[in-house]
């Protein structure tokens, strides 16, 4: 070999040491309005040691959620200056990164990076706080033209002896496998009567994480509004959708002991859509199967198994069914139904389907709608969440008209930690993100609370993390079981106090 080529792999490190440290010195941030993260080659080798040192302390990088970011793109192609206007129409191929899990139950969870935040290159300077405490109280914020912006949900709840009244909680992995909805259905439960999980999907990959009901099955193929060849039409409030995909797709539901109330309900309800005629099998305990027929329509249909039951199943062959979801409730009483879709930003509401909304009031309407969404629009470099704002005014707006009857709560972004060298403390665009989630329920004249206020504040999710037993997982985003509970406990002392009013 020659001194030449010898001495060609020491040129070529030389080369791309200095491409790269060339690339370091540009402005990648503000050229790519936010997209791309700068970085500092020297910087990055001097901190190897400091970085090593916070292996024990996995604070979570977390995914945008990526129709967020096609949303922010058609706003900059299509209205750059009416942003509000904008409405999403797309249904893209979306792939969902999910990390490993931090509390050795929990199935993953986002895994945020914020690189691909789709962000402004102005800062915007953090608001100025509002404080919401009323003593131990933080405050149901209302926002309302009247001030009285749950009074529907309080005249439900003087029905409650006679009928259910119920209640969704919409969000993403914070209240995933029924974390903090469980409690609060509980003490709800405990204070109204009622019994019963509410809605439960066909299928789960991670049946046993949930406490509050156990779920097996097989045989469907699950869609949600994210995936490439979903039926738009079939977009409920559930954001989700199964099909069968053998001739005996079958779910069966058990009730659960850990959590009052929920081993036993009175009533199960199978909504579906079925644009052919078809067979449905139920069977409810260890009863026999009981076949129902099915006519041909395009509008929700629901088969209905009354008495009391520990345990109810269903099972189809028909391909062309679309099976929405299983509601388990009381005959009166108190029912929260809990929809999580992990990865997502509440912005895929838009696309709920009014028609189908319409027909499945006929047998689940609601009278409380809870929103908890904003820890997959958010990053440390982004600080101007004001188009995120005006597409949840346009998502939260849409889903007021497809159930005209219910009340709006907004619950804010929870604490949230972020790496300061070895330290961890609360994310600074956490303050801006609430700020721009607050701005939603101003426009929408609905109810807003603040759940990080709730949860102590100011690095709250460190002291709940550091907690023994821990109240939140070491990823300083998603709460355990047992800070579920603990903020189910703030969530209702604010509610109480707003209905009592």
């Amino acid at each position: 070999m020659s001194k030449n080529s010898k001495g060609s792999p020491f040129l070529i490190l030389f080369t791309a040491v200095a491409i790269v440290a060339a690339v370091s010195l540009l402005p990648l941030n503000k050229i790519s309005r936010g997209l791309l993260r700068d970085f500092n080659l020297a910087g990055d080798i001097m901190h190897i040691t400091e970085k090593s040192d916070l292996d024990a302390e996995k604070v979570e990088t977390q995914q945008i959620d990526p129709e967020l970011i096609a949303a922010m793109e058609e706003i900059d192609v299509e209205q750059p200056a009416q942003a509000d206007e904008y409405a999403i129409e797309k249904s893209d191929t979306i792939t969902r990164q999910s990390e490993s899990e931090s509390e050795p139950e929990q199935p993953k969870s986002e895994n945020v990076q914020p690189e691909k935040s789709p962000v402004t290159s102005e800062a915007v300077e953090p608001p100025v706080p509002i404080d919401p405490h009323d003593g131990e109280i933080i405050v149901m914020e209302d926002y309302s033209p009247d001030g009285n912006g749950l009074k529907r949900f309080k005249s439900a709840l003087a029905q409650a002896g006679n009928r259910v009244v119920r209640i969704a909680f919409l969000g993403d992995s914070y209240i995933e496998g029924d974390i903090f909805t469980q409690d609060v259905r509980e003490k709800l439960q405990d204070q109204y009567g009622g019994c019963g999980v509410g809605y439960v999907n066909m299928y789960s990959e991670f049946p046993g994480f949930r406490r509050s009901i156990t779920q097996s099955g097989s045989g469907w193929e699950v869609y949600n509004v994210s995936m490439k060849g979903h039926n738009k039409a079939y977009i409920s409030i559930t954001q989700q959708y199964s099909m069968p995909v053998s001739e005996k797709a079958t779910a069966t539901y058990k009730g659960a002991k850990r959590l009052k109330h929920t081993d036993s309900w009175e009533k199960s309800r199978f909504i579906y859509i079925s644009p052919d005629a078809a067979t449905i099998n139920t069977r409810q305990d260890n009863s026999e199967w009981t076949s129902h027929s099915s006519s041909a329509s395009s509008e929700a249909q629901c088969i209905e198994v009354t008495g009391p039951m520990k345990s109810f199943s269903v099972s189809t062959g028909n391909m062309s069914l679309a099976g929405i979801g299983v509601w388990l409730d009381g005959n009166n009483g108190i029912s929260v139904d809990c929809m999580s879709s992990r990865g997502f930003s509440g912005v895929t509401l838009s696309r709920v389907s009014s028609s189908l909304s319409q027909s499945m009031r006929r047998y689940i309407d609601y009278d409380l709608i809870v929103i908890e969404y904003g820890i997959n629009a958010m990053s440390e470099a982004q600080t101007d969440y004001s188009a995120y704002s005006k597409l949840m005014i346009k998502s939260i707006g849409h889903i007021k008209e497809c159930y005209p009857n219910a009340d709006i709560i907004i619950m804010g972004v929870g604490d949230r930690g972020s790496k300061r060298g070895t330290d961890i403390i609360t994310m600074p665009t956490t303050y801006n993100m609430i700020a721009a989630q607050r701005d939603v329920a101003r426009h929408l004249g609905c109810v807003f609370w603040d759940t990080r206020e709730a949860m102590g504040g100011e690095n709250a999710i460190v002291t709940w993390a550091n907690a023994n037993p821990p109240k939140a997982n070491k990823d300083y985003i998603h709460l355990t079981h047992i800070g579920g509970r603990k903020l189910a406990e703030e969530f209702l002392k604010s509610l109480n106090n707003a209905i009592n009013k």
